[in-house]
């Protein structure tokens, strides 16, 4: 019987929220942050592995990340996935030690940030209208079933509503703070 679940669908839509963080974090503000390599892939021991699995990711300074390489053979590895992973970063072997400057972002550059946020903000709010989408079809189809009435369907449409204003309200504060920080000089 598929009657929308109220819980499974703010669940769902949670989950588009968080899948845009992540993507908000991976993108760069000029500040040195962590989670910016998330998205570096090395080639090590014969395989395509995450660098947090080839050695520890910090960030020392405000513009500096720092990856101490726990093996010595994969330190060439790791500067070639950064360089290599298209985030404009020219890292700089030292010892186990491979330092990556974040350069200052120009005007362009930062538009053209903003312009990507917009990007994933607008794919975050697809996943959440389909979730909705999903979630009245549920519904229409409990009617035809026979375990809702037209009123119920009407109501359970109205709640999903407002669950998906809300979630669309939260993607939209998450990308004007984003798009505030790209823009901070």
């Amino acid at each position: 019987m598929p009657v929308p679940n109220m819980k499974d669908l703010e669940k769902r839509m949670g989950g588009a929220l968080e899948a845009l963080k992540g993507e908000f974090a991976g993108l760069r503000t000029g500040r040195a942050h962590i989670s910016l390599l998330d998205p570096v892939m090395v080639e090590s021991y014969g395989a395509s592995m995450p660098i947090q699995q080839v050695g520890t990711v910090s960030a020392p300074e405000p513009r500096m990340l720092s990856v101490t390489v726990w093996d010595k053979s994969n330190v060439s590895a790791v500067e070639k996935g950064i360089r290599n992973a298209g985030l404009g970063l020219n890292p700089v072997v030292d010892g186990m030690t491979v330092r990556v400057p974040i350069p200052e972002l120009t005007e362009e550059r930062r538009i053209d940030l903003t312009k990507v946020a917009s990007g994933y903000a607008e794919q975050a709010k697809i996943a959440i209208r389909n979730v909705r989408r999903h979630g009245i079809d549920d519904a229409k189809a409990a009617e035809k079933e026979g375990d809702f009435s037209k009123d119920d369907v009407k109501h359970a449409e109205d709640e999903i509503q407002k669950l998906t204003d809300t979630y669309v309200k939260k993607v939209d504060v998450l990308l004007g703070e984003k798009q505030q920080e790209i823009m901070q000089v």
